[in-house]
């Protein structure tokens, strides 16, 4: 069987994202229920730290770049531990858009190969990978 190039640390990074975004998905379908979303939160930012490395982690949000989004990130995940679920995810996922905006292009290319529903989707996070560009460069 050939072997995958992601390390089985990274394997296990990517069910803990994978699982995380399940939650937040779930939080969202339950009237942004807290719990749901804080567990997605955790289980996301382990499984983040575990696919790239704690230092490239650190690295990545510590970016002068990123401050905004990193802000915004940490703010709304201290707003859903604080029962403001619906502020709080709305502020954090304007800081997911900051901070991974620029890998939604990827992304775009990758989904644009699905049957059917793949043009769409790529559609759709081009216009919003397109919008989060250009809040930058205003800002």
């Amino acid at each position: 069987m050939p072997t995958m190039w992601l390390s089985d640390t990274q394997k296990i990074g990517v069910a803990f994202c994978s699982g995380g975004g399940l939650f937040l998905m779930g939080g969202v379908m339950m009237f942004f229920d807290r719990a749901m979303l804080a567990m997605g939160n955790i289980l996301f930012l382990i499984g983040l730290t575990l696919i790239i490395g704690t230092t490239k982690t650190l690295a990545f949000f510590a970016r002068k770049q990123k401050w905004k989004g990193t802000l915004a990130f940490t703010c709304g995940i201290a707003l859903i531990l604080m029962r403001w679920a619906f502020i709080g995810f709305v502020v954090e996922l304007y800081g997911i858009l900051v901070l991974f905006g620029d890998f939604l292009a990827t992304i775009a290319g990758f989904a644009g190969g699905i049957p059917i529903v793949g043009p769409y989707i790529a559609r759709a996070l081009q216009a919003v990978g397109g919008a989060a560009r250009s809040q930058e460069s205003v800002v």
